[in-house]
């Protein structure tokens, strides 16, 4: 299961968040992440790891080939964490309206 301090330390890599990104248009094997990063595909394939211990990614086998996608509960996770201070800021927002028409 993701947690999200997890996933906002796996995403606070520069080379990760790059990988990350490239996955939202749709899964990719590594060869195809690696191509135009400055770093080697082992060195994709370990930042992958750690995406993927984070519950960012998930893999799956397609013949020879590791093909990576973005996990959805990930992102919920994320999503969970940062509601908690959306819901405040809105709360916030509200309040300083009704403070502001009163006058």
């Amino acid at each position: 299961m993701a947690n999200a301090l997890h996933c906002f330390t796996a995403l606070g890599d520069p080379t990760r968040r790059r990988i990350f990104e490239r996955l939202k248009r749709g899964p990719l094997a590594v060869a195809d992440l690696s191509q135009g990063l400055p770093v080697s595909r082992p060195a994709v394939s370990q930042h992958l790891k750690v995406l993927k211990d984070a519950g960012l990614v998930r893999s799956h086998y397609e013949g020879t080939r590791n093909v990576y996608q973005i996990d959805s509960r990930g992102i919920s996770c994320m999503r969970d964490y940062l509601d908690q201070f959306w819901e405040n800021a809105l709360l916030a927002f509200k309040e300083s309206v009704e403070k502001e028409n009163r006058k």
